[in-house]
């Protein structure tokens, strides 16, 4: 790969790796490493990709196993510690249905975030997770149930 052709992917794919893994590993610092490993990756891989969509969905599937392999490591250790605090003088605004989100268990979240934020079709999940059909289309139906509970509890609909 050339590193113009590098770099072009490096900006067309960052933000959604980084949100596949933040998915993951809830955390900003760990994610972003993990970033780094799975365009590493990309760097060093003498394959050839079809398409934008290929080389996206590869991208994808190497973040996924890069978390995975994270926490299946003996030495895993959150690259911060929790903050209890927010920085006086920072405001963060949270969006909180990603909040919402974020707080589905893994086996939902993921297929949720590539469903209706990476815009992914069912068959294509089922891909890149190496998932049944069948076994995304439940997922994501638990997943929406699992909102819309969370979502009326907090008054939301």
């Amino acid at each position: 790969m050339t590193d113009e052709n590098f770099l072009s992917a490096y900006d067309k794919f960052k933000n959604t790796v980084f949100s596949v893994i933040l998915n993951y590993v809830r955390n900003a610092e760990d994610a972003s490493e993990l970033s780094q490993d799975t365009f590493i990756k990309l760097y060093t891989y003498n394959g050839e990709f079809d398409s934008d969509e290929h080389m996206k969905a590869w991208l994808i599937r190497v973040a996924i196993n890069s978390c995975n392999n994270h926490f299946r490591s003996r030495k895993y250790i959150s690259a911060s510690p929790i903050s209890e605090e927010i920085p006086s003088g920072e405001k963060y605004e949270i969006d909180e249905l990603i909040e919402v989100v974020m707080k589905l268990p893994e086996k939902y979240r993921i297929p949720v975030h590539l469903f209706y934020y990476e815009e992914y079709s069912i068959a294509e999940i089922a891909k890149i997770l190496d998932l049944s059909e069948a076994t995304v289309k439940t997922r994501l139906m638990r997943g929406r149930e699992k909102l819309r509970k969370t979502l009326r509890k907090e008054d939301w609909l």
